[in-house]
C-alpha cells in the first residue's frame, strides 16, 4: 500500500474528518490516478485510507478515517446501503430523489439521483472513476433499478484530469423520463438535462412556493432562470393567474411550457420568453411592469471563492431589479448555487440590493436543497445552495 505523508501541522483537517487534502499539505508520496493510499501525519500516524488525484489541487480524498476499514466491495455496499436507507426514512415526497450525495455520503466525488426506475450518476473524482463498476454494481443491487446512465460531463472532471464520459453505464432505453413531485408530474432527460438531468435540490422551495402564492394570492408570478418551469408550475398550483417564465434556453422553455398542459392548467397562463434575464429585467422596469413574486433561480456565478466579487456584482444587479419590479407587498424568492458565495456574503448582497432598491421588508425563510442533499456538520463546502424568502414592504 503507498503511503502519503503529510507536512507538520497539516493533519488537522483530516483529523476532525475533513475528507479533502490539498497539494500543498504534501510533504511526499504519490500514486496513480485513483489508487486508495494510507494517508499519514509527518510523524507516521494513520489519518485515513483515501483516494490519489495525481492532477487535482485536491490531491487526496478520504474514504475512511478508520485504519481497519477495507476500500473493497464491502466498503462501498455500506457506504450506498446507508445513503439509501436514509432517503427511505425521509419519505420524500417525489420519486426523483437524491440517493447519494458526495462527501455528505462519505463517497467524495459521486453523485447519483433516482428518477422513478432509472438511476442517473457522476463520477467526478479519479477514485470513484476506479471503482465506477463496482459502484455500478452496488447501486443497481442496492436499488432494485436495472438502468444506470452516466452524466460525467462536469468540468470537474477536467480538474482531475479525467474526460468527460455520457452513457448507459448499465441498461439501455429511452431517456426521458417522467417523475411525479408533490403532486405535480415534471419530465427530464437524462441525457440532455442539466447535471444529472434535473433540479432536485430545489423540490421543497417549489412547494414552498405554491403554498405562499397561495397564502399571499399572488396573481402574476415571474420565473427567472426558469429551465423546464417547476417552479412555474408550482405557482400555477398556488394559484398564480399568470406566470412568466424567462430562460436563454428555447428547449428548456419547450418543456416548461409542456409542463404547464401536463398538469392541468390552461396554457394562456403561461409564457415562455427566450431572453437573458437581466435584459428582460431591465426592459420589464422600464415598461412599468409589476408582479406579486418573482424568482431568481440563477446558474453558478461563482464556482470559487476566487470569483465571489465578480458574482457579488451580478447577485446584486439582478436582485435590486426584481425588488424594484415587485408590487408592493410582493414576495421574491432568491438563490445562489454558488459554492464561493456563503449564506452570509448572499445576505448581504441581497441587503444591497434591497438598499440600492429603497426597499425593505421581513425574511419569511432562509432557504436551501432539499434534505436528500444533505450538509455534515464538518463538510460545509457542501452547502451550495442558499436562498432567502422575502416579503417586500
Amino acid at each position: 500500500m503507498k503511503v502519503i505523508r503529510l507536512r507538520e501541522g497539516k493533519e488537522r483537517s483530516l483529523l476532525r474528518h475533513h475528507p479533502w487534502v490539498f497539494a500543498g499539505s504534501i510533504d511526499k508520496g504519490h500514486a496513480d490516478a485513483g489508487e486508495t493510499v494510507r494517508v499519514e501525519s509527518h510523524d507516521g500516524r494513520f489519518l485515513a485510507w483515501a483516494a490519489y488525484s495525481p492532477s487535482s489541487q485536491i490531491r487526496v480524498r478520504a474514504w475512511t478515517f478508520d485504519e481497519n476499514e477495507r476500500v473493497d466491495h464491502a466498503f462501498f455496499k455500506r457506504r450506498i446501503g446507508a445513503a439509501v436507507a436514509l432517503r427511505q426514512r425521509l419519505n420524500v415526497e417525489s420519486d426523483g430523489v437524491r440517493l447519494i450525495h458526495g462527501e455528505a455520503d462519505g463517497l467524495p466525488g459521486l453523485v447519483v439521483d433516482r428518477y422513478g426506475d432509472l438511476l442517473s450518476a457522476q463520477f467526478l473524482s479519479a477514485g470513484t472513476e476506479r471503482f465506477k463498476n463496482t459502484i455500478a454494481d452496488v447501486l443497481l443491487q442496492l436499488t432494485g433499478c436495472t438502468r444506470l446512465y452516466e452524466r460525467s460531463d462536469s468540468g470537474v472532471r477536467g480538474l482531475e484530469g479525467l474526460a468527460p464520459v455520457t452513457g448507459w453505464l448499465r441498461g439501455e432505453g429511452e431517456t426521458e423520463v417522467t417523475i411525479r413531485e408533490h403532486g405535480w408530474r415534471l419530465t427530464l432527460d437524462v441525457h440532455e438535462g442539466h447535471k444529472t438531468g434535473f433540479y432536485l435540490d430545489q423540490r421543497d422551495n417549489r412547494a414552498r412556493l405554491a403554498d405562499w402564492v397561495r397564502r399571499f394570492g399572488c396573481k402574476r408570478v415571474l420565473n427567472c432562470y426558469s429551465y423546464t418551469g417547476g417552479f412555474s408550475v408550482a405557482a400555477l398550483a398556488g394559484g398564480a393567474e399568470e406566470v412568466v417564465s424567462v430562460d436563454s434556453s428555447a428547449p428548456a422553455l419547450q418543456r416548461a411550457q409542456a409542463h404547464v398542459t401536463l398538469n392541468g392548467h390552461d396554457p394562456a397562463r403561461h409564457q415562455a420568453l427566450d431572453a437573458d434575464v437581466n435584459t428582460y429585467l431591465r426592459e420589464a422596469l422600464q415598461r412599468g411592469e409589476r408582479f406579486d413574486a418573482i424568482v431568481l433561480d440563477p446558474p453558478k456565478f461563482a464556482p470559487t471563492a476566487a470569483h465571489a466579487e465578480r458574482a457579488a456584482r451580478a447577485y446584486k444587479d439582478i436582485n435590486r431589479l426584481g425588488l424594484k419590479l415587485l408590487a408592493p407587498g410582493g414576495l421574491l424568492l432568491t438563490f445562489s448555487c454558488s459554492g464561493g458565495v456563503g449564506a452570509e456574503l448572499f445576505h448581504k448582497i441581497v441587503a444591497g440590493a434591497a438598499m440600492d432598491a429603497a426597499v425593505d421588508g421581513p425574511i419569511l425563510a432562509r432557504l436551501e436543497g432539499a434534505p436528500d442533499h444533505p450538509t455534515t456538520l464538518m463538510f460545509p463546502e457542501g452547502e451550495y445552495l442558499k436562498g432567502l424568502a422575502i416579503l417586500k414592504h
